[in-house]
């Protein structure tokens, strides 16, 4: 354990950690001062499905993606999650994982699609009537 100017203590080799303050990295230096996602119409509702892309070009050497990207792309790997879920399990603001998203769209390294509208699913009314029509042949 070591202690910085200000009296914070932290292991050689960890990443930053004030035990008060939380972590030293702000939001701003992850996304490169950036607050919007790269690619015009991409939206990142949090609801929004993220799937990573099979066919995606091999990331493991690229050096212009952060450890942050790298997170979450290992959280896509296992399956398709939403932007919220993404957000908790990098342990990240929404704001963040909205611009890191919009990096890794732009290289092609995921999908992202959205759950289709209640009001644009069939009314159960007309589906009931089509299993009435059904039954009766």
């Amino acid at each position: 354990m070591t202690e910085d100017m200000t009296g914070a203590s932290w292991e050689q080799g960890s990443q930053w950690y004030d035990s008060e303050a939380g972590p030293l990295v702000r939001p701003y230096a992850m996304t490169g001062g950036r607050t919007q996602p790269g690619p015009a119409g991409a939206r990142f509702d949090l609801i929004a499905l993220v799937t990573l892309d099979p066919g995606a070009p091999a990331v493991d050497g690229d050096t212009a993606l952060g450890p942050e990207h790298r997170t979450l792309i290992d959280l896509c790997r296992t399956e398709t999650q939403s932007v919220a879920e993404l957000a908790a399990g990098a342990d990240l603001p929404v704001g963040v994982v909205r611009v890191l998203l919009g990096d890794l769209l732009e290289l092609g390294c995921v999908t992202v699609t959205r759950p289709v509208p209640p009001a644009q699913l069939p009314d159960e009314r007309i589906l009931r009537e089509v299993i009435a029509g059904l039954r009766a042949l």
